[in-house]
């Protein structure tokens, strides 16, 4: 029987020491986070491109590439597998007629975030974890709230003030311990250490605290492949914050390669951030691998407010080695972005996702992109989880039961 995961080890991002995945990890002693490895020989004999397209259309049908040893364990909602759909009006207007947007707004919870958090739980509740702590911006705490009510596990979950409203009844409706914080989402960490430290079974979630939450979101870069023929487009935008997204895809197109199921160039990798918050940005643009916390973080993407992320290396990393950019977009431009898509395409999207779109006509005015590139932006997330973007304005009211 082929083997349901090929998972070996785990290694330390910065100093590639080997370390045990059978047992609750955090980071590394180096303080990094922990990459999980594969057999990637194994993998490749167990399974092939053409057997994993008659699989259910899940993240699940990599699972040989994912870190659950039994499928038993398996927590689902059905997530993966969303749409790459072309953006023929928006594309023609920016100048990018190949442009395809993977719509991440229709997964469970309504945002990427359930991909990390189905492998996390998944994973944490094999191993034998009581209950999941983590801080978030919002959907991620959501997404891990429900996922951990799914597993029967117990979640504890801390935000900053301004957090998404719809997010926050996420995690209640759900069961979880829901905390918030007057400050920003490394307030939030601050707190769930402490609680953590204090309770017996807990398993701090925290962005790259934990290696699995990053083995669900490497998923988007497989399915994007797949989509297009297991072939890789030209340029791939993604909103930054805490950086697992980037980090991920990077991760699973280093693996296709690997495994020989994609060959070529790599695509070109962009980190699009606000400019009220871009330390990825500021840092990509003094060529540096390390990023420094900008002094008064603040945008309307709040998913991306992140002002030090424990990642930043591995996302700078992922940046410089695929010869791509890093992009910041005013609160303005994405807002702009996020209406003229709706109007363009029929679909709503969040903002960070519309930090994206923003960023691509950026790059296609300085030349950066070329008309003739296939350019992939990601959408995080739906609109919907983020009504206050949109104004309505008063509805004209039929008069006499006539419109006017």
């Amino acid at each position: 029987m082929p083997d349901h995961s090929t998972l070996s080890h785990l290694e330390c991002s910065r100093e590639g020491t080997r370390h045990d995945a059978d047992v609750v990890q955090g980071t590394s002693p180096a303080g990094a986070p922990l990459l999980a490895r594969y057999d990637l020989d194994r993998a490749r004999s167990s399974v092939t491109p053409a057997e994993i397209a008659g699989r259910p259309p899940d993240l699940w049908r990599y699972h040989e590439l994912l870190p659950v040893r039994d499928p038993a364990q398996v927590v689902t909602m059905g997530e993966g597998m969303t749409p790459l759909l072309p953006l023929p009006r928006a594309g023609a207007r920016l100048g990018l007629p190949r442009l395809l947007m993977k719509d991440e707004g229709l997964i469970p919870t309504g945002a990427f975030k359930a991909r990390g958090a189905a492998v996390g739980v998944s994973r944490a509740a094999e191993l034998g974890v009581r209950a999941v702590a983590m801080p978030t911006n919002g959907n991620a705490g959501a997404a891990w709230a429900c996922y951990a009510a799914r597993a029967g596990l117990g979640a504890l979950i801390a935000m900053p003030v301004d957090a998404p409203e719809i997010t926050r009844r996420e995690v209640v409706v759900s069961g979880a311990e829901l905390y918030l914080v007057d400050g920003l989402i490394g307030d939030a960490g601050r707190l769930v250490a402490d609680a953590v430290a204090r309770r017996s079974g807990y398993q701090d979630t925290s962005t790259l605290r934990e290696p699995y939450r990053l083995e669900g979101k490497k998923t988007m870069g497989y399915e994007i492949a797949e989509q297009l023929g297991w072939r890789a487009p030209d340029v791939i935008l993604y909103p930054t914050g805490g950086g697992v997204g980037i980090i991920a895809i990077h991760k699973a197109l280093q693996e296709m390669r690997e495994l020989g199921w994609l060959t070529g160039p790599m695509p070109r990798l962009v980190a699009v951030q606000a400019a009220g918050c871009a330390p990825i940005v500021d840092a990509f643009d003094a060529g540096l691998r390390t990023s420094e916390a900008p002094a008064d973080p603040h945008t309307v993407a709040f998913g991306i407010t992140v002002p030090k992320a424990l990642g930043d290396f591995l996302v700078l990393d992922a940046v410089y080695a695929t010869g791509g950019t890093a992009v910041a977009v005013t609160d303005d431009e994405l807002l702009a972005a996020q209406h003229a898509l709706a109007r363009d395409e029929g679909t709503w999207i969040c903002p960070e996702g519309a930090a994206c779109v923003a960023a691509a006509g950026r790059l296609r005015e300085s030349g950066w992109l070329d008309g003739g590139d296939e350019v992939v932006v990601l959408n995080t997330g739906s609109g919907l989880l983020y009504p206050d973007t949109v104004v309505a304005e008063p509805p004209v009211l039929a008069k006499d039961g006539i419109i006017p």
